[in-house]
């Protein structure tokens, strides 16, 4: 995390072309401890400027906005050179191909438009961290759609991958959460945690989208499933 707004803050850019809609997720996230908004942006090229100038967090990204969309901004982000932010999308279900290209980007999480917003507040806060997967139905459906786009490939090998580790891949493919492989599997959250920790690591996997993608192309998980 950045530094700017206190230990443990996550520093949040809200983007999106309705400033209404801006300025409602402003309200929201200040209302709730350890999040700050440190900026605005109303189109992709002013996202992209104001992430490398802010260096927030966490990069909230509507899709279809003018001038340079979500995706491209999200790709430039997540392409930036250093840590770049983790972006979460903001999305609705008819806007599938913009959504694959947010995916192909490197996004880190989808939220619908129309979720409680305690939920989006919550996605924010686990995208950020970087610890669980956020609204696992939505992310599982939207990776299972970009993979049957995909051209068909071997199945992915997974070395020095071990058993345990392909279960919790798996799981986590599949939309689980820490807590929820360690009820699975009979241990501890924390065990769990760092399974998925190595996985990360030994996979080269910046978040756990990328996991849920590797799991589907290894062939641990199939398209429909969960």
């Amino acid at each position: 995390m950045n530094g700017d707004g206190g230990a443990g803050v996550i520093r949040v850019l809200l983007t999106d072309d309705q400033p209404l809609v801006r300025h409602g997720l402003r309200v929201l996230i200040e209302e709730r401890n350890g999040l700050v908004v440190v900026g605005e942006a109303g189109d992709g090229a002013e996202a992209v400027r104001l992430a490398a100038a802010l260096a927030p967090d966490l990069v909230v990204m509507d899709l279809r906005m003018p001038g340079m969309d979500g995706a491209e901004a999200t790709h430039r982000i997540t392409s930036a050179p250093g840590t770049p932010p983790k972006v979460l999308v903001l999305t609705t279900f008819d806007d599938d191909a913009n959504v694959h290209a947010a995916l192909r980007a490197g996004a880190s999480g989808f939220v619908v438009k129309d979720m409680d917003l305690d939920r989006i507040l919550d996605a924010v806060e686990v995208v950020a961290a970087g610890e669980a997967l956020l609204a696992p139905g939505v992310t599982r459906r939207l990776v299972s759609a970009f993979l049957a786009r995909t051209p068909k490939r071997p199945a992915l090998p997974l070395p020095g991958v071990t058993a345990r580790e392909r279960e919790v891949l798996t799981l986590v493919g599949l939309g689980l959460s820490n807590a929820e492989i360690a009820a699975r599997l009979f241990i501890t959250p924390a065990t769990a945690k760092a399974h998925v920790g190595r996985l990360l690591t030994k996979l080269g996997a910046r978040d756990r989208v990328r996991l849920v993608i590797l799991a589907y192309e290894a062939g641990l998980v199939r398209a429909g499933e969960g």
